[in-house]
């Protein structure tokens, strides 16, 4: 089966509902069979399977995932949002900027945009809406800023990018620090932008005595001394980015004791919740790396090469292209499908441009962000639609504009100052 068959199986199978993984794992079987035979391409598929069950490297994923429920299941949340809070309130738009902040700290020790949303939209969207908050600025905020939980590390999509591609996860998190950084100042800037473009009666609080606001950190700071010694431990070189997820998987379960929330039925209910999540990012993850097999055999990675170069455009022209080609992929497909599709065969041509795959990692899941906010996927808004079902969907869509307008911003901050992403990690 040629290459051309099989992207139109493959999206035709996505497009009909069927789960990435079986998806990639059919096509991946179909087309590897027709070059190499039957025979060969079971025992290839038996040994993938094989392979990443007994990975250790692998092991990174289910840890992370752990450490980040276990975070959920400590209600640190509300702590972090009352902090921001007490930080943010007497600016115009502070109760907006709070969220946006709290989703940046939630995220940090989470990992997962959908997890951020719903449990930000839980806390933060009655507290605006008692301060005359619009639904759509409201929903807007909550929104985008669960899509930092993603980019911040520890991301789980970040680690699956280094799996495919070989690249160094702690690097990838370090990476992940200044964009990240400049999301949650750019969603900030959003809001204004927001308030600019449709004026809200909205007021502002006192201004609280530095002392208030300092102590409201006091209950933050066990899980952002998580964050930083997860994160410094692997800066500094100290461990691993498995064992770092061990460590913070640890640390996550003492914090969650100590706070008095490690009651049997909630641990039970955490631990089937990772496993559950594991096994499918492990299915997804095993359906992508026999799909780069398929690419390879098949020719699509040089094909594609050549198309490229026969273009004649300059380096930055191709990142412009392939950004373009990511946003219309990620109005189409969900953030993680759309990373598993495009990696195996953009990876060889941008790192033959001369590119740094650290830095490509990056722009890669940036772009996947927004996939989460645009329709007519956007999943966060989905999520949303959960917590405030009295919000129609259009509403939500709405307000994530100025949002996606700032995210663009940065995709085009990332592609003109590269430095931007590697001044961290070449720092190691």
């Amino acid at each position: 089966m040629s290459w051309p068959i099989g992207l139109m199986v493959l999206f035709g199978l996505l497009f009909a509902g069927i789960p990435i993984s079986f998806s990639l794992v059919i096509v991946g079987v179909l087309g590897v069979a027709s070059i190499i035979g039957v025979d060969p391409a079971m025992a290839m598929l038996g040994q993938v399977f094989f392979d990443s069950a007994r990975s250790y490297t692998l092991s990174v994923v289910p840890l992370f995932l752990l450490m980040g429920n276990l975070i959920v299941q400590s209600g640190v949340a509300d702590e972090i949002y009352d902090a921001a809070y007490a930080w943010l309130r007497h600016r115009r738009g502070g109760l907006a900027m709070a969220t946006i902040a709290a989703c940046g700290g939630f995220g940090s020790v989470c990992g997962s945009s959908l997890a951020t949303a719903a449990t930000m939209g839980r806390i933060a969207l009655p507290a605006m809406r008692r301060h005359g908050y619009s639904d759509s600025l409201a929903t807007g905020a909550i929104a985008a800023g669960g899509t930092l939980g993603i980019i911040i590390p520890p991301s789980v999509i970040l680690v699956i990018y280094g799996i495919l591609t070989q690249q160094d996860i702690g690097k990838l998190f370090l990476a992940g620090l200044i964009p990240g950084l400049m999301g949650v100042i750019g969603y900030m800037l959003a809001v204004r932008l927001s308030l600019w473009m449709r004026p809200e009666q909205l007021v502002s609080e006192e201004k609280l005595p530095l002392a208030a606001r300092i102590a409201a950190l006091k209950g933050v700071l066990p899980a952002m001394a998580l964050f930083a010694f997860v994160l410094g431990g692997i800066y500094l070189g100290a461990f691993t980015a498995t064992e770092a997820a061990g460590m913070g998987a640890a640390g996550a379960l003492i914090l969650t004791a100590i706070r008095g929330k490690l009651t049997l039925r909630a641990t039970l209910t955490t631990l089937f919740d990772t496993g559950k999540t594991t096994a499918a990012m492990f299915f997804i993850l095993i359906g992508a790396l026999y799909f780069m097999n398929y690419v390879n055999l098949s020719g699509l990675s040089s094909d594609m090469r050549r198309f490229v170069m026969a273009l004649d455009l300059p380096p930055v022209g191709v990142i412009i292209l392939i950004g373009i080609m990511l946003l219309i992929l990620g109005a189409l497909l969900e953030s993680l499908s759309m990373v598993m599709l495009v990696v195996p065969v953009l990876f060889p041509i941008v790192t033959q441009l001369g590119y740094d795959p650290i830095w490509f990692g990056i722009f890669i899941v940036v772009a996947a962000e927004l996939s989460y906010i645009t329709p007519p996927m956007g999943m966060n808004v989905f999520v949303l639609r959960v917590v405030a079902r009295d919000v129609p969907v259009g509403q939500i869509f709405a307000g994530v504009t100025p949002f996606v307008l700032m995210d663009l911003v940065r995709l085009a901050l990332l592609v003109a100052v590269p430095w931007l992403v590697l001044v961290i990690p070449n720092s190691m």
